[in-house]
């Protein structure tokens, strides 16, 4: 999905409440302290590579490196580059700083739970997308259900808008940027 392609979906989406959750969401990944330190997982059958990849253009366009993810997998061949073979037990030394990022459309399996758990235990931020998973909603420090019908999105767009939140970089306008210029200048204001 292309910028363009998000901007039309932000403006469907403006009314319903789905901006501000995923805006919030996208936000939260950002509190994850160095590169790498973001862990991208999901299930044994769906690995998320697509929100993987958003996250690492959001971090290189934004210049936010805290946003470059780690893609978790749960059996990653032997011969897979570096960078695609890191496994489940990567998520043992997961710690305080770190941000586990659970993405799963199905109920989550008994052994994540288990190690998002253990994460959430040695102080890592845990964040979801999920479709309604009432138990991995239970370990998450913030999660948006994305139910598999009725919802005014689907699971792959609310992945769209949480990535596109995460690498936005709000550009201050003229008067603003003059304002804090004046601030700088002329110093704090005191009220009587």
């Amino acid at each position: 999905m292309d910028a363009a392609s998000v901007n039309l979906l932000r403006e469907v989406l403006a009314s319903t409440g789905w901006l501000e959750r995923t805006r919030e969401l996208g936000l939260a990944l950002r509190a994850t302290r160095s590169p790498g330190g973001l862990l991208v997982v999901g299930t044994p059958d769906d690995e998320p590579w697509h929100v993987t990849a958003h996250l690492a253009d959001e971090a290189r366009l934004s210049g936010l490196a805290q946003l470059s993810p780690t893609l978790i997998r749960w059996a990653p061949p032997p011969g897979a580059p570096a960078h695609l073979r890191i496994g489940m037990e990567r998520l043992r030394s997961t710690g305080r700083g770190e941000t586990l990022f659970v993405v799963a459309e199905q109920r989550a399996p008994v052994p994540l739970l288990e190690r998002v758990e253990d994460a959430r235990r040695t102080g890592a931020t845990i964040l979801a997308v999920d479709g309604g998973d009432p138990e991995l909603e239970s370990l998450a420090h913030d999660a948006i259900a994305v139910p598999a019908e009725g919802a005014a999105l689907s699971f792959d767009a609310a992945q769209h808008l949480v990535s596109s939140a995460a690498g936005e970089v709000r550009r201050l306008g003229l008067r603003e940027r003059l304002a804090r210029l004046a601030d700088l200048i002329t110093g704090p204001r005191v009220s009587d």
